[in-house]
């Protein structure tokens, strides 16, 4: 089970940003996004049955989020917020393949525990950071981790954004107990050393030079694989979806690692943030 954020994002490539009151030319598309509904495409793609927990508005991007969620082969439980539009980001994509975000959470950012509903024949749980990061979803954040401690789950966080973690007490206060935390390098940095002992384990990734795993004394690396890179949104989403497909088929951190980095290579070679 995944919980986050499901919406469109507005991916806009261009060569360089034009300077304040300028003009550039750019390639602009839309397609499907969202931290939470990109990790659950990629876990249908790495060959897992995934179920997406999200909060999306009453809107036709709402209809575009579940027919592409379907099309992936994720189950949808999607609450519907009348009061709120559907998640949408605007993803600025330079000629290096590099993404600069801007979002409006809409109606993921409304997202209530009473919007989790029951478990089922689920075997873990995946948290979106977004949702422990923004104030007014935080409580279904929370409630999602304590209703998978009390089933017996395993759980894992990616908290997403190194720019929102400005005091990380809070952030490892909720995810304290967590099997797997799944930061990039500028998120661990932004967490401090606080992070290695909240959690049972770190995978943490670092672009250009691999992922490193940190469990206790053990440390476990692998390199990135050296290819063209078209667009990095998704790349992080798309490596969790590639470590936990493994990891929990009972590999080890080696061999879970390589899976994630094989699934963020295919993801920064391609535009948007989908399988």
């Amino acid at each position: 089970m995944v919980v986050g954020d499901a919406g469109l994002d507005v991916v806009v490539r261009a060569d360089a940003l034009p300077a304040p009151g300028g003009d550039t030319r750019a390639r602009i598309t839309i397609g499907p996004g969202g931290a939470g509904a990109n990790t659950a495409t990629w876990l249908a793609a790495c060959g897992t049955r995934p179920t997406l927990v999200a909060r999306v508005g009453a809107d036709r991007a709402a209809a575009e989020v579940r027919a592409g969620l379907a099309a992936a082969g994720v189950e949808c439980r999607l609450a519907v917020d009348a009061g709120a539009p559907t998640c949408q980001v605007v993803v600025l994509v330079d000629a290096a393949g590099q993404r600069t975000m801007l979002a409006d959470r809409g109606a993921a950012a409304r997202l209530e525990p009473a919007d989790l509903g029951p478990l089922g024949g689920a075997v873990h749980l995946h948290l979106s950071g977004y949702v422990l990061l923004d104030p007014s979803s935080r409580l279904a954040g929370r409630a999602a981790l304590a209703a998978a401690r009390a089933a017996g789950l395993t759980t894992s966080v990616d908290p997403q954004a190194a720019a929102l973690l400005s005091d990380p007490r809070d952030f490892l206060a909720d995810v304290a107990g967590v099997d797997l935390l799944l930061p990039s390098a500028a998120e661990l940095a932004a967490l401090g050393d606080g992070a290695l002992g909240a959690v049972r384990a770190v995978a943490v990734t670092d672009g250009p030079r691999g992922a490193t795993w940190i469990e206790g004394t053990t440390r476990v690396e692998v390199p990135a694989e050296l290819v063209a890179v078209v667009d990095s949104t998704g790349a992080g989403d798309a490596f969790d979806a590639g470590l936990l497909a493994a990891w929990l088929a009972g590999a080890g951190p080696y061999d879970s690692l390589r899976a994630g980095v094989a699934a963020a290579t295919r993801a920064v070679t391609r535009l948007g943030a989908r399988p």
